[in-house]
């Protein structure tokens, strides 16, 4: 049976998602049904690499407390205890005689409380901002990576329908072979056959045999490959709740309507980012220059007395309140190297900013051509199919008459499992086409993601 993890699962992503097909789960087979979007709800939460993601979100978000704890005051506490193994000597002369005099006690008992606070700290505010952006960094890897999971677990799912569909029409051509293969043994046992025909049919089959067995092997590896992105168990089958002929009805409802901006590329926002951080952390080198301002505040305690240290201890408080200033005035020109070094980065950041805009607009070019030739594809393949399993009834016909050879009838079926799979293939190329686009375009309602984080935006 299903296991409890994969129930609850299956669960959550019939509460989240707001799909249309239903989610149906055969216990007789342990099988999943699930539609792409409702693939994708679950990947988006069980996915450790979305998991990873997002605890790397709240590491930065306490790296940002963790400069911001730096304002507040801080406080600590010291203490000691010495013990003297053998007092310090003097020797004086005193009325003409040398006396030795020990100096100190055997027992030294001292502790108390300090606190600092910054006043004026202008590094340490620019700071806060830098933490700031790399919060912002880190949703944007966040975004990034549910981009990227959603693009192959749409691929892995559309492989999938690609497998199941190319394995029904081999099983249709095996079945077809089995048949002929059928008629030609008992025309055998009647004599109205040979022996070679019965020879060549059943080659034929065992042509196919190998073809279907690969066809299950594919189908296999693409439910495997489609769980691991999903994050669940291998105990359940997972298999769509539609056919690729079937999503040929919708994929026409695919509509880049005029949008082709850069904006939403998570690798464009993320260099966009890298470079406010890199303006900041030249801001942040210039106030190096700017002098500090700190208060301290000191009390403590001391005690010092001979013979048992528990005992007869009077301990006497001392306290004392300062301000430290700290102005900068010569480091031998390192904050002047480390100021231009940061300068350079941002003038390299821009100019990978304009070679990595001109070279996504390329793409966007070529991904939008490819899906206006995809089209024109499965139209030529749609017809192609057509073409071939009309010719393919034509030649049944004339086989069935004698006017043309088993030789001609298996090339004509062969021509139309051909030309099933090529259409097929087409509508294939066509949906990864446009799932590869609207990733790299940031579309993530195109591509089904209902619960992004948008906060990086």
């Amino acid at each position: 049976m299903i296991s409890a993890k994969t129930f609850l699962i299956a669960a959550a992503a019939l509460l989240t998602a707001t799909f249309a097909p239903a989610t149906a789960v055969s216990a007789e087979t342990d099988t999943l049904r699930l539609s792409r979007e409702e693939c994708v709800a679950i990947g988006l939460q069980e996915s450790p690499t979305v998991k990873v993601a997002n605890l790397e979100v709240k590491r930065m978000d306490y790296s940002k407390k963790e400069v911001l704890a730096n304002l507040f005051p801080t406080i600590d506490f010291t203490g000691a205890y010495q013990r003297s193994i053998e007092l310090q000597s003097m020797r004086m002369s005193m009325g003409g005689q040398s006396q030795s005099i020990k100096m100190g006690t055997d027992n030294n008992w001292n502790f108390g409380f300090s606190a600092a606070m910054p006043l004026v700290n202008a590094s340490l505010w620019k700071s806060i901002k830098l933490s700031d952006i790399q919060i912002l960094q880190a949703l944007e890897d966040s975004r990034a990576s549910r981009l990227d999971l959603v693009d192959n677990i749409n691929k892995a799912y559309y492989a999938l329908l690609l497998a199941i569909d190319s394995r029904e029409v081999i099983r249709q051509n095996y079945d077809l072979a089995v048949f002929n293969a059928g008629i030609f043994k008992k025309q055998f046992e009647q004599g109205t056959a040979s022996e070679y025909d019965v020879l060549r049919s059943q080659v034929q089959v065992s042509n196919v045999e190998p073809e279907l067995l690969q066809a299950d092997i594919s189908v296999k590896q693409c439910q495997l490959q489609l769980k691991v992105l999903m994050g669940i168990d291998n105990e359940v089958t997972v298999m769509p709740n539609i056919t690729l002929s079937d999503m040929k009805r919708e994929m026409y409802g695919y509509a880049l309507e005029g949008d082709r901006s850069l904006a939403r590329n998570t690798t464009l926002r993320s260099l966009d980012l890298s470079k406010d951080l890199a303006r900041q952390n030249v801001n942040l080198q210039k106030l190096a220059w700017i002098p500090t301002l700190g208060a301290q505040f000191n009390i403590n305690w001391n005690a010092m007395s001979n013979g048992n240290a528990l005992k007869h201890q009077e301990f006497n408080p001392y306290s004392n309140v300062a301000l430290a200033l700290n102005v900068p005035i010569f480091s031998g020109g390192s904050k002047l190297q480390k100021l231009r070094q940061a300068q350079v980065q941002v003038a390299e950041i821009e100019l990978q900013r304009e070679n990595l805009v001109n070279s996504l607009n390329m793409q966007v070019d070529l991904a939008i051509d490819n899906i206006n030739r995809q089209v024109k594809q499965i139209a030529s393949s749609e017809q192609g199919m057509k073409q071939a399993s009309k010719a393919l009834e034509i030649m049944q016909k004339s086989f069935e008459i004698g006017a043309a050879t088993y030789l001609d009838l298996r090339d004509s079926e062969l021509a139309n499992t051909s030309a099933q799979l090529a259409y097929l293939q087409s509508i294939y190329n066509y949906l990864v086409s446009t799932t590869e686009l609207d990733t790299l375009l940031g579309r993530e309602e195109a591509l089904g993601i209902t619960t992004t984080t948008n906060q990086a935006k």
